[in-house]
Protein backbone atom coordinates (compact mmCIF):
# COMPACT_ATOMS: atom_id res chain seq x y z
CA UNK A 1 0.00 0.00 0.00
CA UNK A 2 1.23 3.32 -1.35
CA UNK A 3 0.88 5.98 1.53
CA UNK A 4 -1.26 9.11 0.46
CA UNK A 5 0.21 12.55 -0.78
CA UNK A 6 -0.48 16.19 -0.45
CA UNK A 7 0.24 17.95 -3.54
CA UNK A 8 2.46 20.68 -1.12
CA UNK A 9 5.35 20.98 0.35
CA UNK A 10 8.87 22.47 0.16
CA UNK A 11 12.08 21.15 0.78
CA UNK A 12 15.58 22.42 0.67
CA UNK A 13 19.21 20.66 1.09
CA UNK A 14 23.12 21.70 0.58
CA UNK A 15 26.16 20.38 0.49
CA UNK A 16 29.70 21.29 -0.72
CA UNK A 17 31.38 19.91 -3.22
CA UNK A 18 34.16 21.15 -5.25
CA UNK A 19 34.72 24.21 -2.74
CA UNK A 20 31.60 25.29 -3.96
CA UNK A 21 28.30 25.17 -2.06
CA UNK A 22 25.15 23.15 -3.82
CA UNK A 23 21.88 23.91 -2.87
CA UNK A 24 18.97 22.70 -3.84
CA UNK A 25 14.88 23.90 -3.09
CA UNK A 26 11.56 22.48 -4.16
CA UNK A 27 8.16 23.98 -3.73
CA UNK A 28 5.27 21.83 -4.64
CA UNK A 29 1.63 22.95 -5.23
CA UNK A 30 -1.81 21.96 -6.68
CA UNK A 31 -2.01 21.10 -10.33
CA UNK A 32 -3.49 19.12 -12.47
CA UNK A 33 -0.73 17.02 -13.63
CA UNK A 34 2.44 17.05 -13.06
CA UNK A 35 4.92 20.05 -13.89
CA UNK A 36 8.01 21.20 -13.08
CA UNK A 37 9.42 23.62 -13.56
CA UNK A 38 13.74 24.53 -13.37
CA UNK A 39 15.82 27.53 -12.63
CA UNK A 40 19.74 26.22 -13.11
CA UNK A 41 22.35 28.55 -13.37
CA UNK A 42 24.24 28.49 -16.49
CA UNK A 43 26.36 25.25 -17.18
CA UNK A 44 23.42 23.03 -15.96
CA UNK A 45 21.19 23.03 -18.86
CA UNK A 46 22.33 19.82 -19.86
CA UNK A 47 21.25 18.45 -17.01
CA UNK A 48 17.80 19.00 -16.91
CA UNK A 49 16.25 16.21 -18.72
CA UNK A 50 18.05 14.21 -15.66
CA UNK A 51 16.78 16.30 -13.18
CA UNK A 52 13.37 15.81 -14.03
CA UNK A 53 14.03 12.26 -14.89
CA UNK A 54 14.63 12.01 -11.05
CA UNK A 55 11.69 13.88 -9.33
CA UNK A 56 9.02 12.17 -11.52
CA UNK A 57 10.13 9.12 -10.67
CA UNK A 58 8.77 9.87 -7.12
CA UNK A 59 6.21 12.15 -7.64
CA UNK A 60 3.24 11.93 -10.01
CA UNK A 61 1.09 14.71 -9.78
CA UNK A 62 1.74 18.77 -8.52
CA UNK A 63 2.91 22.21 -10.00
CA UNK A 64 7.09 21.34 -8.66
CA UNK A 65 9.16 24.59 -8.88
CA UNK A 66 13.29 23.39 -8.28
CA UNK A 67 15.70 26.40 -7.78
CA UNK A 68 18.96 24.94 -8.27
CA UNK A 69 22.33 27.36 -6.98
CA UNK A 70 26.22 27.06 -6.91
CA UNK A 71 27.53 29.67 -4.54
CA UNK A 72 31.10 30.28 -4.85
CA UNK A 73 31.46 33.71 -3.38
CA UNK A 74 33.22 32.58 -0.49
CA UNK A 75 36.36 31.22 -2.79
CA UNK A 76 38.73 34.23 -3.18
CA UNK A 77 39.03 32.91 -6.76
CA UNK A 78 36.09 34.80 -7.68
CA UNK A 79 36.23 38.00 -4.99
CA UNK A 80 38.39 41.15 -5.72
CA UNK A 81 39.47 44.13 -3.73
CA UNK A 82 39.48 47.72 -5.57
CA UNK A 83 42.92 49.13 -4.25
CA UNK A 84 42.23 52.70 -5.58
CA UNK A 85 39.06 52.84 -4.41
CA UNK A 86 39.70 52.21 -0.70
CA UNK A 87 42.59 53.93 -0.35
CA UNK A 88 40.61 56.88 -1.85
CA UNK A 89 37.74 56.22 0.42
CA UNK A 90 39.82 55.50 3.38
CA UNK A 91 41.91 58.65 3.14
CA UNK A 92 38.73 60.70 2.04
CA UNK A 93 36.55 59.47 5.09
CA UNK A 94 39.53 60.32 7.70
CA UNK A 95 39.84 63.49 6.47
CA UNK A 96 36.10 64.07 6.98
CA UNK A 97 36.07 61.91 10.33
CA UNK A 98 39.08 64.89 12.20
CA UNK A 99 37.06 67.51 10.50
CA UNK A 100 33.73 66.56 12.00
CA UNK A 101 35.43 65.56 15.43
CA UNK A 102 34.16 61.87 15.10
CA UNK A 103 35.69 57.79 14.83
CA UNK A 104 37.68 57.20 12.09
CA UNK A 105 36.34 54.88 9.69
CA UNK A 106 36.86 51.02 9.95
CA UNK A 107 38.38 48.50 7.27
CA UNK A 108 35.19 46.39 7.25
CA UNK A 109 33.11 49.68 6.90
CA UNK A 110 34.81 50.76 3.86
CA UNK A 111 34.86 46.94 2.01
CA UNK A 112 30.94 47.32 2.57
CA UNK A 113 31.18 50.25 0.41
CA UNK A 114 29.25 49.18 -3.08
CA UNK A 115 32.29 48.54 -5.37
CA UNK A 116 35.37 48.27 -3.59
CA UNK A 117 34.30 44.46 -3.32
CA UNK A 118 33.84 43.04 -6.22
CA UNK A 119 32.46 39.05 -7.34
CA UNK A 120 33.11 37.90 -10.46
CA UNK A 121 29.53 36.93 -11.20
CA UNK A 122 30.44 35.10 -14.55
CA UNK A 123 33.06 33.10 -13.38
CA UNK A 124 30.21 31.61 -10.29
CA UNK A 125 27.93 31.53 -13.12
CA UNK A 126 29.99 29.39 -15.32
CA UNK A 127 29.49 25.68 -13.37
CA UNK A 128 31.92 23.12 -15.17
CA UNK A 129 29.88 19.73 -14.70
CA UNK A 130 32.56 16.77 -13.87
CA UNK A 131 32.08 13.52 -12.32
CA UNK A 132 31.85 14.35 -8.83
CA UNK A 133 29.82 17.43 -9.37
CA UNK A 134 27.55 15.92 -11.42
CA UNK A 135 27.07 12.77 -9.39
CA UNK A 136 27.09 15.52 -6.15
CA UNK A 137 24.36 17.58 -7.67
CA UNK A 138 22.16 13.88 -8.72
CA UNK A 139 22.60 13.14 -4.69
CA UNK A 140 21.08 16.47 -3.82
CA UNK A 141 18.09 16.17 -5.99
CA UNK A 142 17.45 12.61 -4.83
CA UNK A 143 17.53 13.70 -1.15
CA UNK A 144 15.59 17.42 -1.79
CA UNK A 145 12.53 15.22 -3.58
CA UNK A 146 13.31 12.47 -0.86
CA UNK A 147 12.26 15.18 1.79
CA UNK A 148 9.51 16.85 -0.36
CA UNK A 149 8.06 13.55 -0.59
CA UNK A 150 7.98 13.02 3.01
CA UNK A 151 6.35 16.44 3.89
CA UNK A 152 3.67 15.34 1.67
CA UNK A 153 3.25 12.29 2.84
CA UNK A 154 2.68 13.93 6.23
CA UNK A 155 0.23 16.32 5.04
CA UNK A 156 -1.42 13.25 3.00
CA UNK A 157 -2.01 11.63 6.18
CA UNK A 158 -3.87 14.25 7.61
CA UNK A 159 -5.97 14.76 4.46
CA UNK A 160 -6.82 11.28 4.55
CA UNK A 161 -8.40 11.24 8.19
CA UNK A 162 -10.28 14.41 7.16
CA UNK A 163 -11.68 12.10 4.26
CA UNK A 164 -12.57 9.35 6.34
CA UNK A 165 -14.61 11.35 8.71
CA UNK A 166 -16.23 12.77 5.58
CA UNK A 167 -16.86 9.39 3.89
CA UNK A 168 -18.59 8.21 7.62
CA UNK A 169 -20.89 11.26 7.53
CA UNK A 170 -22.40 10.79 4.08
CA UNK A 171 -22.37 7.34 4.58
CA UNK A 172 -24.68 8.07 7.73
CA UNK A 173 -26.86 10.67 6.14
CA UNK A 174 -27.17 7.83 2.68
CA UNK A 175 -28.46 5.68 5.47
CA UNK A 176 -30.91 8.68 7.09
CA UNK A 177 -32.25 9.01 3.51
CA UNK A 178 -32.86 5.52 3.16
CA UNK A 179 -34.69 5.26 6.23
CA UNK A 180 -36.54 8.36 5.69
CA UNK A 181 -40.52 7.59 5.45
CA UNK A 182 -41.24 9.77 3.38
CA UNK A 183 -38.91 7.84 0.61
CA UNK A 184 -40.56 4.36 0.67
CA UNK A 185 -42.83 3.69 -2.41
CA UNK A 186 -45.56 2.43 -0.36
CA UNK A 187 -45.88 6.00 1.93
CA UNK A 188 -45.27 7.97 -1.73
CA UNK A 189 -47.84 6.17 -3.30
CA UNK A 190 -50.49 6.24 -0.28
CA UNK A 191 -49.92 10.15 0.24
CA UNK A 192 -50.32 11.22 -3.63
CA UNK A 193 -53.48 8.79 -3.44
CA UNK A 194 -54.95 11.25 -0.55
CA UNK A 195 -53.86 14.45 -2.44
CA UNK A 196 -55.93 13.34 -5.41
CA UNK A 197 -58.73 12.37 -3.78
CA UNK A 198 -58.70 15.91 -2.50
CA UNK A 199 -58.18 17.70 -5.64
CA UNK A 200 -60.93 15.86 -6.85
CA UNK A 201 -63.19 16.24 -4.42
CA UNK A 202 -66.66 17.76 -5.82
CA UNK A 203 -65.68 16.24 -9.15
CA UNK A 204 -68.42 14.26 -10.58
CA UNK A 205 -68.89 10.72 -10.33
CA UNK A 206 -68.02 8.74 -13.27
CA UNK A 207 -65.90 11.46 -14.60
CA UNK A 208 -62.55 10.21 -14.13
CA UNK A 209 -61.78 6.33 -13.80
CA UNK A 210 -59.93 5.27 -10.52
CA UNK A 211 -57.91 2.95 -12.25
CA UNK A 212 -56.31 5.17 -14.40
CA UNK A 213 -55.74 7.46 -11.41
CA UNK A 214 -54.29 4.82 -9.05
CA UNK A 215 -51.83 3.86 -12.04
CA UNK A 216 -50.94 7.55 -12.61
CA UNK A 217 -49.99 7.40 -8.55
CA UNK A 218 -48.16 4.35 -9.08
CA UNK A 219 -46.03 5.74 -11.78
CA UNK A 220 -45.28 9.01 -9.55
CA UNK A 221 -44.76 7.13 -6.82
CA UNK A 222 -42.28 5.47 -8.91
CA UNK A 223 -40.26 8.36 -10.26
CA UNK A 224 -40.19 9.40 -6.43
CA UNK A 225 -38.15 6.62 -5.51
CA UNK A 226 -34.60 6.96 -4.38
CA UNK A 227 -33.66 3.37 -3.62
CA UNK A 228 -31.25 3.29 -6.66
CA UNK A 229 -29.52 6.69 -5.78
CA UNK A 230 -29.23 5.52 -2.40
CA UNK A 231 -27.34 1.95 -3.59
CA UNK A 232 -25.40 4.09 -6.12
CA UNK A 233 -24.19 6.30 -3.44
CA UNK A 234 -23.41 3.40 -0.86
CA UNK A 235 -21.08 1.57 -3.80
CA UNK A 236 -19.53 5.27 -4.17
CA UNK A 237 -18.84 5.42 -0.32
CA UNK A 238 -17.04 1.88 -0.55
CA UNK A 239 -15.36 2.53 -3.97
CA UNK A 240 -14.19 5.94 -2.07
CA UNK A 241 -12.87 4.04 0.92
CA UNK A 242 -11.21 1.72 -0.68
CA UNK A 243 -8.58 4.38 -2.69
CA UNK A 244 -7.81 6.10 0.82
CA UNK A 245 -6.93 2.65 2.17
CA UNK A 246 -4.71 1.38 -1.43
CA UNK A 247 -3.11 4.93 -1.24
CA UNK A 248 -0.93 6.32 -3.86
CA UNK A 249 -1.85 8.54 -6.69
CA UNK A 250 -5.82 8.65 -5.94
CA UNK A 251 -6.70 11.78 -6.25
CA UNK A 252 -7.95 12.11 -9.65
CA UNK A 253 -10.39 9.07 -9.17
CA UNK A 254 -11.50 10.34 -5.56
CA UNK A 255 -12.82 13.96 -7.48
CA UNK A 256 -14.88 11.53 -10.21
CA UNK A 257 -16.32 9.72 -7.04
CA UNK A 258 -17.05 13.15 -5.24
CA UNK A 259 -19.17 14.31 -8.20
CA UNK A 260 -21.12 11.19 -8.73
CA UNK A 261 -21.81 11.93 -4.70
CA UNK A 262 -23.02 15.23 -5.68
CA UNK A 263 -24.94 13.65 -8.98
CA UNK A 264 -26.86 11.40 -6.85
CA UNK A 265 -27.58 13.66 -4.02
CA UNK A 266 -28.77 16.30 -6.49
CA UNK A 267 -31.31 13.55 -7.68
CA UNK A 268 -32.59 12.59 -4.36
CA UNK A 269 -33.04 16.53 -3.25
CA UNK A 270 -35.16 16.44 -6.77
CA UNK A 271 -37.20 13.32 -5.87
CA UNK A 272 -37.84 14.50 -2.54
CA UNK A 273 -41.24 14.68 -1.31
CA UNK A 274 -40.82 15.27 2.12
CA UNK A 275 -39.26 17.92 4.06
CA UNK A 276 -37.45 16.24 6.23
CA UNK A 277 -35.63 14.22 3.12
CA UNK A 278 -34.75 17.51 1.41
CA UNK A 279 -32.68 18.50 4.92
CA UNK A 280 -30.62 15.27 5.13
CA UNK A 281 -30.24 15.69 0.88
CA UNK A 282 -28.72 19.51 1.82
CA UNK A 283 -27.01 17.68 4.72
CA UNK A 284 -25.08 15.56 2.51
CA UNK A 285 -24.48 18.14 -0.28
CA UNK A 286 -22.92 20.01 2.46
CA UNK A 287 -20.30 17.19 3.25
CA UNK A 288 -19.87 16.35 0.21
CA UNK A 289 -18.65 19.92 -0.92
CA UNK A 290 -16.36 19.79 1.98
CA UNK A 291 -15.24 16.28 1.23
CA UNK A 292 -14.82 17.36 -2.90
CA UNK A 293 -12.58 20.56 -1.26
CA UNK A 294 -9.99 18.70 0.52
CA UNK A 295 -9.72 16.03 -2.54
CA UNK A 296 -8.18 18.78 -4.53
CA UNK A 297 -5.43 18.61 -2.40
CA UNK A 298 -4.47 15.03 -2.86
CA UNK A 299 -1.75 13.93 -5.69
Amino acid sequence: MSELQSMTGFASTTQSVSGRQLSCEMRSVNGKSLDIRLRLPSGLEAMEAEIKKRISAKIARGNIQVSISVDASSSRAFMSIDEEAFVALAKQASRLAQASNIAPPTTDGILAVRGVVSVDDAAIAAVEVDDEFRDALIATIEQTVENLVAMRQTEGASLQSVLATHLHTIAEQTIAARDDAASRPDVIKTKLENQLSALLEGVGEGSLDPDRLHAEAAILATKADIREEIDRLHAHVAAASDLLAKGGPVGRKLDFLAQEFNRETNTICSKSTSATLTATGLALKAVIDQFREQVQNLQ
